[in-house]
């Protein structure tokens, strides 16, 4: 842990588990809090995925490296006191089990903020801590079908309904939740005071959902106008080598259009009618996104492509396969990746935090990832006291447990 990092001095319990809790606390960790992380003894789930080695999962490893690891019975009252006794010491609890589950294991935010009145508690859940949905089940997949991504990622492919691969809604209430502990922490300077935060993953995907103004619109249509500019109009094309890419910027567009007519050397087409203005562009979409394609299809190599698009004010980007853009010479000077000790002898090679501070250390990944209940004694031991015996007793209770390598 880095001294003089921006919140050095900041420590986090951390009850989350998969992905939404997890990576608001590897932000709050890359940034500098020392963070605790609280695993039941049958652990976090992505423990048990895959790829792994020496019982470290890559997707664990990548949302949970830094953190120190208790592993500790809730459902035992000598465990939930442990917590509270815990709940002293530390500055924020994230947590992101369903609502009311701290509360009924006595560690709601009523009694931890009793206990410390300081203390940031920040909750994640599918719909909120209260409202008619706040006793539905809800995953990544499940809000992100409820709040229109699914629906839109379908209508841009022409209606086929699926899936991405992605957890947008996890990683997105992630982000928002780290936004809001770090401004409660800052606003806990002025008043002295902690404070609860209730962070939805639905609000969540309505809030960074930039088109919504469009869909909740009940005024005129201009047709003159390409309504929130549409980008999942925009045209992925292959190059001569084969390799295909996207230009940013809608072809029908005011202005964007005679820019892609001068990169394409094509003035003719601004005289052409089914062109002559933004509603007629769009109405004859198809034919103008085939005289755009087949252009592409001259240019010899993404670089030739990038060039010419680049000097008419266009931006250019590849398609890359996942990891690609990691492995570029750009990640390489922006340390964009992080190699962590696989606690054998070798790495494994996750994303590293974005920020890069001007008056400051540098900020991201720093330690290793742990096993389930590693840091067992020694936070306990030093935040609480506990010598050898209480912790011998406790751990023959299996109130306390660890699982570690052979």
């Amino acid at each position: 842990m880095l001294s003089n990092a921006p919140l050095a001095g900041v420590r986090v319990l951390d009850f989350s588990r998969v992905l939404s809790g997890p990576h608001s606390t590897r932000m709050l960790a890359d940034l500098g809090a020392e963070v605790i992380k609280v695993e039941p003894p049958s652990g976090d789930l992505t423990r048990f995925s895959a790829p792994r080695r020496n019982g470290l999962a890559s997707y664990f490893v990548q949302q949970n490296a830094g953190k120190a690891n208790l592993s500790i019975d809730l459902a035992t009252e000598t465990g939930a006191d442990i917590i509270r006794e815990l709940c002293a010491h530390v500055d924020v609890v994230v947590e992101n089990y369903r609502p009311g589950v701290m509360a009924r294991l006595g560690l709601g935010p009523d009694t931890l903020l009793e206990l410390n009145p300081r203390l940031i508690f920040a909750s994640i859940s599918g719909y909120g801590q209260d409202g008619p949905w706040v006793t539905r089940r809800a995953y990544a997949p499940v809000v992100e079908a409820e709040s229109g991504i699914i629906a839109s990622q379908g209508a841009a492919r022409n209606g086929a309904l699926a899936k991405d691969p992605h957890s947008h809604a996890d990683v997105y209430t992630g982000l928002e939740a780290s936004a809001a502990i770090v401004a409660a922490l800052f606003q806990r300077e002025r008043t002295g005071r902690g404070q609860t935060i209730d962070v939805s993953m639905a609000e969540t995907m309505l809030y960074v959902n930039e088109h919504l103004h469009d869909a909740l619109w009940e005024g005129d249509e201009d047709p003159q106008w390409i309504r929130s500019f549409r980008p999942g109009d925009y045209i992925v094309m292959q190059v001569a080598n084969g390799e295909s890419l996207i230009v940013s910027g809608h072809p029908a567009e005011r202005g964007t259009f005679d820019l892609f007519l001068a990169a394409m050397d094509r003035a003719d087409l601004a005289d052409d009618f089914r062109f002559r203005d933004v509603k007629a562009r769009i109405e004859h979409y198809d034919e103008l996104r085939e005289i755009i394609i087949e252009f592409a299809s001259t240019i010899s190599d993404p670089d030739e492509f990038e060039r010419i698009f680049a000097a008419h004010g266009l931006a250019v980007g590849r398609v890359r396969e996942p990891g690609d853009l990691a492995r570029t010479d750009w990640a390489e000077a922006r340390n964009a990746t992080v190699e962590i000790d696989d606690r054998m002898g070798g790495t494994i090679t996750v994303p590293n935090a974005p920020w890069h501070f001007s008056d400051g250390p540098d900020v991201g990944v720093h330690g290793v990832a742990k096993y389930r209940g590693e840091d067992n004694r020694s936070v306990l031991g030093e935040l609480l006291g506990y010598d050898d015996e209480r912790l011998d007793e406790l751990e023959s209770e299996r109130i306390i447990s660890s699982r570690l390598p052979r």
